[in-house]
């Protein structure tokens, strides 16, 4: 303890002249530039924001800069010299209201700030969430001279975007829609707004999609007209496969318009059908299509059963024989080795049999000496006809083998006489 105050105390008379000196020498520095006040206000940035949360209180600016400058700098002060920031990253979204240091700097080295108001500021932010909520639209005043149809959107649910707080509130998305007095049909893109309870809208929200299509038919006469639902189907089925059939349900509806967008209107389409690379039914519920103008009365959907069935082709080939039930003391002789088949079935199954070897079959089981024809037959995989044979039927010969004759027996020799 001793050695620490003694190195502190040592030499002190030449310390405190170290002091005062450069005291003189700052005050000098001071006194050679120019203090001055800028007399406007630098609005406050922020800096190092978290994600996922929202600033949610005005930051407002700083104002009684003060600053030293050399007298020489010729630089006009301005509000782009100074910019005035506070670090929201040690903000916590929970605490409510934080106290942040706001920071002034100048863009010229050469310009010192001394002071400014105000040093603090109280900083909330918010938790950004989200949730999906219905979309409804909106009509203004209808005119009495017409009457509408009910509105058709082309989304059901929209995603809402913002603070907690806010989007808490959200009970719904509106699309407002305003009715022309001249009765003209709407069918155009509206702006969604996110609506509480009491239907105030609610900032700030994003909503997604910002925008959705609105149609409502507006009637000066309206008439009703009975139509059949005709399916519209678009796109390729797999390779192999075709269309077997298209039907609806219900197969006709029941819509209403004016009279001059009734006229000529012979049958309602629905939405496209997309059967690209389908292999199997495919089964769709879908809306209608109608012209502007015209509406379905009821719900306007309905529902799309396309069956697919394999793409049937014949193909011609040439096959070997092969009997079926032949005995080994029988001898078979064919009219033909080979004939040439015609064979249906879906491409698929066709392109497999390709470059196999066929054999056809001839069943001789039970078959006696003598000449029969008999018919070809293919065993073929499911899906595969064999449709012609050449020739067909063939003929076959059965015989008994000729049995080979035996050779004489050898003369035994005679014994010799004894003695």
């Amino acid at each position: 303890m001793k050695r620490a105050l003694s190195f502190v105390v040592r030499n002190w008379p030449l310390k405190l002249a170290a002091i005062g000196l450069a005291s003189l020498l700052y005050g000098g520095l001071v006194l050679s530039q120019t203090t001055q006040e800028f007399p406007g206000t630098v609005p406050i940035e922020r800096e190092n924001q978290p994600a996922n949360v929202i600033l949610q209180s005005d930051l407002g600016s700083v104002s009684g800069i003060r600053y030293v400058a050399p007298p020489d700098l010729g630089l006009r002060v301005d509000t782009s010299t100074f910019r005035a920031t506070v670090d929201l990253s040690k903000v916590d979204p929970a605490d409510g209201g934080t106290p942040v240091v706001v920071q002034v700097t100048a863009a010229d080295s050469r310009i010192q700030v001394l002071d400014f108001t105000p040093r603090r500021i109280i900083v909330v932010l918010e938790r950004v969430t989200e949730r999906v909520v219905p979309v409804h639209a909106v009509l203004g005043t209808i005119p009495a001279q017409l009457d509408v149809g009910d509105p058709i959107i082309d989304v059901e649910m929209a995603t809402v975007r913002g603070p907690d707080s806010v989007v808490a509130r959200v009970i719904e998305v509106q699309a407002r829609v305003s009715i022309d007095p001249s009765g003209i049909d709407i069918n155009r893109l509206f702006d969604l707004v996110a609506v509480d309870s009491a239907g105030a809208t609610l900032a700030p929200v994003d909503v997604v999609p910002a925008r959705v299509r609105v149609r409502v038919a507006v009637f000066t006469d309206r008439q009703t007209r009975t139509l059949p639902v005709n399916p519209v189907v678009i796109g390729t089925p797999a390779a192999g496969f075709e269309i077997a059939s298209a039907e609806v349900d219900p197969l006709i509806v029941s819509v209403q318009g004016d009279p001059d967008d009734l006229v000529g209107l012979e049958r309602a389409d629905t939405a496209p059908v997309t059967l690209s690379g389908a292999s199997s039914t495919v089964v769709q519920t879908v809306a209608l299509e109608l012209p502007d103008g015209v509406e379905a009365l009821g719900s306007g959907m309905v529902t799309v059963t396309v069956q697919l069935r394999p793409v049937t082709a014949t193909r011609t080939y040439e096959a070997g024989l092969a009997l079926v039930g032949a005995r080994a003391d029988k001898e078979y002789q064919l009219s033909t080795d080979r004939v040439v088949v015609t064979i249906g079935g879906s491409i698929a199954d066709l392109d497999r049999l390709s470059g196999a070897t066929l054999i056809l079959t001839v069943d001789v089981t039970g078959l006696e000496d003598g000449i029969f024809t008999v018919p070809v037959s293919a065993n073929l995989v499911t899906g595969l006809t064999l449709l012609t044979a050449s020739p067909n039927p063939v003929q076959v010969t059965v015989s008994s083998p000729v049995p080979s004759e035996s050779p004489p027996p050898s003369a035994t020799p005679a014994p010799s006489p004894t003695g």
